[in-house]
């Protein structure tokens, strides 16, 4: 069993949130590569609320992560926390490493929102790994 899914009200609450902030973040980036409905306003001042409307549900997301941690016990907020701190600090080394490699080794550039999968995809290798507080 996780950490996250430990069937407590907060491990349950924290399911929840994420379903509710992933399921509208999934529709709209659908929405956005299989039709051209956003294609008119792209670089338009409505990018910006395009933009907003997308960002909202990964703000949320984060927003569901960090209360997981004030809502669980110490043990659970302590290797929560740990496992976030070790996740985003790869995901931002892995941005910086990637930023110069586009400066200096004429990379190819990828968006900025991509450092949240890679949050994402590094809080999840590292998890199983991540097991105590200490």
């Amino acid at each position: 069993m996780s950490v996250v899914n430990n069937g407590t009200p907060a491990g349950r609450r924290y399911v929840i949130r994420t379903f509710a902030f992933m399921v509208p973040y999934v529709l709209i980036c659908l929405s956005m590569t299989m039709t051209d409905a956003f294609d008119q306003i792209i670089g338009k001042p409505a990018g910006w609320g395009l933009a907003a409307v997308v960002s909202a549900p990964v703000i949320g997301q984060l927003w569901a992560t960090l209360s997981l941690m004030r809502e669980s016990d110490e043990f659970v907020r302590a290797v929560v926390a740990k496992q976030f701190i070790i996740a985003a600090g790869l995901a931002m080394a892995a941005a910086t490493f990637w930023g110069f490699a586009e400066n200096f080794a004429a990379a190819p550039h990828l968006p900025g929102w991509l450092i949240y999968a890679a949050f994402w995809g590094a809080f999840g290798c590292i998890s199983p790994f991540i097991r105590a507080s200490n």
